[in-house]
């Protein structure tokens, strides 16, 4: 969390056009004020740069944490305490710059420094007498779609937590926005969540904040040991104060809404011709990680086999595999699938699924598709979300750097495709039969 006032009057628009406005600071003695704002320490380094490239006159000047903390009205922070973590960040980095010949790789030591203190929620709640609660969540639960499809997961399970204590419950979450080019994406997949109120983009008025009942601290969360070493739904719900280990793994599985989606006629239509034919089998092979996906090659390859082997099946991409590529039974919807939603349903749609290692696995859980996922890196099987329709494959990265230099030199990478040229059709077809 970072406490901040603006030093001009300026409107900031998020990628949906929403606009989120910044006074200057008025009545500075008092600090239950709608010119005192609080953000997510990431969204506040963003704004930073937008005032930088805006003009000199506009700066952002932080406000001790505390002094909004000790408030009468300041909302109970629940979950892991995020205390003074801006004033802990820049004193990390300030340690940094003394000893400049010492590289400091992003996130290397943060966790250290900020709080990882195991919390129990129920403990927090303690003595807590309203029947009717609101709870803001501050930052980004989650930054890939993956990452945010399974805080929903957990968020989900505390939203049902907090449900058996109190009559009404409601969540509001503000989201990174200031340079945060996926914002609406970001507010689709969690305005799609049922039980989520509002989300909105950060910053937060010191005033409205104090609305609320609750508060759950977000920022930073990525940075964190716990982070790492859990798998994210875990992790998340160790954030929140609920111990993981006593949520049963048929709990934490995944939802997507699609009812209130108003799926594009064409889609639909395209999509009942390709059911007509008979069963269907998403072939995902590329991620926005180069290093996640199957080499181009070998992806066409392993298609042209998946055709010929699995007669039955309408091989479908929602992503363009190669513009040449051209048979009756391989359909491309790139086209359609323009944001998470349009996805969601071309995968619900799905018999079974291929996969590399991305999002797709995790969104295939919300609705009960078989799903086979490629990992590169046999040391993701502690972190692997064990869905119970999903199966895994290994691939080893058999790469050698012959870079005499810290740096990574693409074209001195040998043997970079050794491993994937291992992978298999008859492999993959026999373990999606076994679904």
């Amino acid at each position: 969390m970072v406490v901040f006032r603006v030093s001009e009057n300026i409107n900031i628009k998020t990628t949906d056009g929403t606009l989120v406005k910044y006074l200057k600071l008025k009545n500075p003695s008092n600090l239950l004020n709608e010119t005192v704002y609080i953000s997510s320490y990431e969204d506040f380094e963003d704004l930073k740069r937008v005032f930088t490239n805006v003009g000199d006159n506009y700066k952002a000047s932080v406000i001790k944490e505390m002094k909004i903390r000790h408030l009468s009205s300041f909302p109970k922070e629940l979950g892991v305490l995020n205390l003074n973590e801006y004033m802990i960040i820049k004193n990390l980095d300030l340690r940094y710059e003394k000893f400049k010949h010492i590289e400091k790789k992003e996130n290397s030591f943060d966790s250290l420094y900020l709080n990882e203190k195991k919390e129990n929620l129920d403990n927090q709640l303690e003595g807590i007498l309203k029947e009717d609660i609101s709870l803001i969540i501050i930052g980004n639960p989650g930054l890939t779609i993956s990452e945010m499809i399974c805080s929903c997961t957990a968020l989900r399970i505390l939203y049902e937590k907090l449900s058996k204590k109190f009559k009404s419950v409601k969540i509001d979450i503000y989201l990174n926005a200031s340079e945060n080019k996926y914002y609406s994406r970001d507010k689709m997949i969690f305005a799609n969540q049922s039980f989520i109120n509002k989300v909105s983009a950060l910053s937060i008025d010191v005033k409205e904040f104090c609305s609320y009942d609750f508060f759950i601290d977000a920022s930073s969360v990525t940075k964190r040991s716990y982070y790492k070493n859990l798998s994210h739904i875990d992790a998340w719900l160790y954030k929140f104060g609920i111990d993981y280990s006593k949520i049963s793994q048929n709990e934490k599985y995944n939802t997507i809404n699609l009812d209130s989606y108003k799926v594009k006629k064409e889609l639909v239509e395209k999509m009942q011709n390709i059911k007509l034919k008979g069963k269907t089998l998403l072939f995902h092979p590329y991620s926005a990680d180069i290093t996640k996906s199957i080499p181009k090659e070998i992806a066409i390859s392993l298609l042209n086999d998946l055709l010929i082997k699995m007669p039955d099946y309408t091989i479908v991409s929602a992503i363009r595999i190669d513009n040449k590529f051209d048979d009756d039974r391989y359909v491309d919807l790139s086209t359609y699938s323009r944001n998470f939603l349009d996805f969601s349903y071309i995968i619900s749609n799905m018999s079974k699924i291929f996969t590399v290692n991305t999002a797709t696995y995790h969104l295939a859980d919300a609705f009960f598709i078989p799903t086979l996922v490629i990992f590169t890196d046999s040391k993701l099987n502690e972190n692997f979300t064990k869905y119970p329709l999903s199966k895994v494959i290994y691939v080893k990265d058999k790469s050698k750097n012959f870079s005499k230099f810290i740096f990574r030199n693409e074209s001195l990478i040998m043997h970079k495709f050794k491993g994937w040229s291992k992978l298999k059709s008859s492999k993959i077809i026999k373990l999606l039969e076994t679904f």
